[in-house]
């Protein structure tokens, strides 16, 4: 939740120690943008599994990444930018209020992405990529080690941005190749903090701010986004259609199973992931693990809505095997990425997830004869079963405390 805080000092851009633990609702308003965005990936990608052409319904699982990631990308490097600099400071306040809007635009370019008006997806988010570092470099004097990093983002942003911009200016198949390969670089220069030969990496990860609680904070935000997409879905796309007994049937399953998601995700490990970070011995590791996590758990969310969607229009339908991958493989991402946050907090194997996985493939080729309905009420039940194992096994004991890896 946003809490109210002093004014700034003048002058000041970094933010304090003390105020490390402060959301502000300059950032819950940022949110907003990317609830719009995340309904534009289920509303771009739900006609192409309705169509006919069966190439289009598998292609559709491919856009749905290339599309999804730099979205996801574009909010995780904001959270980092607020996170690390003081959300009082006008200039900050200028470049997260830009960004929304450009997530905006991006969000708005959706319906025509691989169409000439789809360029402007990738013009946006290379903008914004590149400017934001060279405008945060001036106001970095005199905090050379983060002005350091900014300058390998911003030599990054450039490099990737050439290949985004090269993808805007092709079209179809190969626009989504060069997206792709762009996409993956800016992923991968992350993963190893934008190495660039002869400029020192300083240590000047935002996971390793003392007593920071910001970061696990918004990624406890970001999925509840997450959730929230899918119950505006599924409410959305049930007005469109005749409140039949197996379309409302299809809305209650569909609901269950976000619940089920929410309450797998944040009890226990989401619940006192912030701890769990504080306590760990290398902080940027272990919020580069959460920082994957969570997009893998956004993912399978958002495809687990975009089945919803399906599920809803033709409840009793013949099966199409594109249907059941995102029906079932949907809450099986979410599950593998929950397993990944399992391991940062309690330093175990999340058996329990990884059985609700290994359910829902057995149940794949069964379900494969079955309509979508019957297979939703399938992926439900497996999520219960997880929950329930939750359950069970806290009953009658303290909550569970964290203990990450040493």
């Amino acid at each position: 939740m946003a809490r109210p805080s002093k004014p700034a000092q003048a002058g000041g851009i970094l933010r304090g120690e003390e105020e490390a633990q402060q959301v502000s609702f300059l950032e819950l308003f940022f949110d907003l943008a990317l609830v719009f965005a995340l309904v534009g990936v289920v509303s771009r990608m739900v006609p192409d599994l309705l169509s006919d052409n069966l190439g289009l319904r598998w292609r559709s699982l491919l856009y749905t990444v290339v599309l999804a990631l730099p979205l996801l990308w574009l909010w995780t490097t904001t959270a980092y930018i607020t996170s690390r600099f003081d959300c009082r400071n006008r200039w900050i306040q200028l470049l997260v209020l830009v960004s929304a809007f450009g997530l905006l635009i991006m969000a708005t370019s959706l319906p025509y992405e691989f169409e000439p008006r789809g360029a402007t997806f990738a013009v946006v988010y290379v903008v914004l990529h590149v400017g934001r570092p060279l405008l945060l470099r001036p106001l970095l004097r005199g905090h050379e080690e983060v002005r350091g990093f900014y300058t390998r983002l911003a030599i990054w942003a450039g490099v990737s941005g050439v290949i985004w911009l090269a993808g805007a200016v092709t079209g179809g198949n190969l626009r989504v190749a060069l997206w792709l390969i762009a996409i993956t670089v800016d992923l991968v220069v992350a993963r190893f903090r934008w190495p660039i030969p002869g400029i020192h990496r300083a240590p000047t990860s935002a996971w390793a701010r003392a007593s920071s609680r910001h970061l696990p904070e918004r990624y406890q935000q970001l999925l509840l986004i997450a959730l929230g997409e899918t119950v505006l879905s599924i409410g959305l796309a049930y007005t469109k259609h005749p409140a039949t007994l197996a379309a409302t049937t299809a809305l209650v399953i569909t609901f269950l199973s976000s619940v089920l998601m929410w309450r797998i995700y944040f009890y226990r490990a989401g619940e006192v992931l912030a701890e769990a970070v504080e306590m760990s011995s290398n902080r940027a590791a272990a919020g580069g693990i959460v920082g994957v996590a969570h997009v893998l758990m956004v993912l399978g969310i958002t495809a687990a809505a975009a089945g919803a969607e399906v599920i809803l229009a033709h409840p009793s339908g013949s099966p199409v095997p594109a249907w059941l991958f995102v029906i079932l493989g949907g809450p099986a991402l979410f599950l593998f990425g929950r397993s990944r946050l399992e391991r940062v907090v309690f330093n175990r194997l999340a058996v329990r997830r990884l059985v609700g996985i290994a359910a829902l493939v057995l149940l794949a080729p069964p379900l494969f004869f079955a309509p979508p309905l019957l297979a939703a009420i399938a992926a439900a039940v497996v999520l219960l079963g997880v929950a329930v194992a939750d359950a069970r096994r806290a009953a009658g004991r303290p909550p569970e405390a964290p203990s990450p890896s040493a």
